[in-house]
């Protein structure tokens, strides 16, 4: 799986952030967070103009069997949502790194926020191992641990 170089990434959560040329951040979820989710019959992000918080929620998605908050990458405000999600939620698990971004914020503490993000040659593994924990929790689960 490959994760774009120029975006940076918080693990936990499987959101990307992209920092755009006017300073807002554009932010989505991660290929590997649609493939461990599965697929998006819903994606409602809050609107513009809400103040988000760091590890709190900006978007809620309906999954096949599951709601879930998707969490927020960074804090600051909400400028502009992805109004195509409204009639293609499956833009997402479609084209999670180009048309299928969840909302657009402008960062209120990008300089210290930003280095709680992975970036760069640590993205790979950090993914994988990611992963690996993700599915040992699911086969626990699944065994009644």
């Amino acid at each position: 799986m490959d994760f774009p170089a120029a975006l940076h990434y918080d693990i936990a959560a499987q959101v990307w952030v992209e920092p755009l040329a006017d300073g807002s951040m554009r932010v989505g979820v991660t290929a590997l967070g649609v493939k461990l989710s599965g697929e998006f019959f819903m994606c409602r992000p809050k609107p513009v103009g809400q103040v988000l918080e760091r590890g709190r929620s900006m978007a809620v998605a309906e999954l096949a069997k599951s709601i879930v908050s998707i969490t927020a990458p960074l804090s600051g405000e909400v400028v502009e949502v992805n109004a195509l999600l409204v009639q293609e939620p499956e833009r997402i698990h479609l084209d999670c790194w180009g048309s299928g971004w969840v909302l657009r914020l402008r960062p209120s503490q990008w300089a210290a926020e930003c280095q709680a993000l992975v970036h760069g040659d640590a993205v790979p593994a950090a993914m994988a191992e990611h992963a690996r924990l993700f599915l040992t929790d699911l086969n626990a689960a699944d065994h009644g641990v």
